[in-house]
């Protein structure tokens, strides 16, 4: 197991699974109703996520209640993989088609979204890494290596930003600046970005000594 890829995976997981869950719980208030679309806003009347639109969703299924549950349930099994199973043979697979399945019944769409990316990055766990090694000098392996922690929590601290930040900061505190959503958008993937290579790197030079 690679500590690093694993902690990225799971942690960013665990984020996208309770905005799962959270879209649910929106839809399942809505009650035993009809959608007026196949795309629509999980909470259409909660001022918290106003500044995010009513956090859009979308379902196959025509009916809040029956869509509101699946996506509680399949984003809580999504959350239990991606903390407890994801190692395993296949991991990255099945959560990328947990992510597609939480797409299809009301479980937002930029959990799922960011789910099948972690997923396809789940998929990398337990491969060799023997590039890193090869094509990068060892001092800047190490200096990588060294980056990857403040890599990694400016980079969830961005996403927590997202979810639930931008919402708290909106409805507690009246900051509702389209500028500051951008910065932190661009910080939230530009550090995905970074930690995903620093945590390949960190993980190749773990395999390097465990040899």
């Amino acid at each position: 197991m690679r500590n690093a890829t694993r902690a990225m995976v799971s942690t960013l997981g665990v984020i996208m699974g309770l905005g799962g869950i959270e879209h649910g719980i929106g839809e399942v208030l809505q009650g035993n109703t009809v959608p007026s679309g196949v795309v629509f806003p999980s909470w259409p009347d909660s001022a918290f996520f106003r500044v995010v639109a009513g956090e859009p969703a979308m379902s196959i299924i025509p009916n809040f209640l029956v869509t509101g549950i699946l996506a509680i349930l399949f984003s809580l099994v999504f959350t239990v993989w991606v903390t407890m199973f994801i190692h395993r043979r296949n991991g990255g697979l099945f959560l990328i088609l947990l992510s597609i399945i939480m797409l299809l019944v009301g479980g937002g769409i930029f959990p799922p979204i960011i789910g099948i990316m972690i997923g396809i990055l789940g998929t990398r766990i337990n491969t060799p890494l023997t590039w890193w090694r090869v094509h990068l000098p060892i001092n800047l392996r190490q200096f990588l290596r060294k980056l990857w922690l403040w890599s990694f929590t400016v980079c969830i601290i961005a996403w927590l930003l997202l979810f639930p930040g931008m919402s708290i900061m909106d409805y507690f505190f009246g900051v509702n600046d389209p500028n500051l959503t951008y910065i932190t958008i661009l910080c939230a993937f530009g550090f995905l970005l970074l930690t995903i290579f620093t945590g390949f790197v960190k993980d190749a030079q773990q395999q390097t000594e465990l040899h």
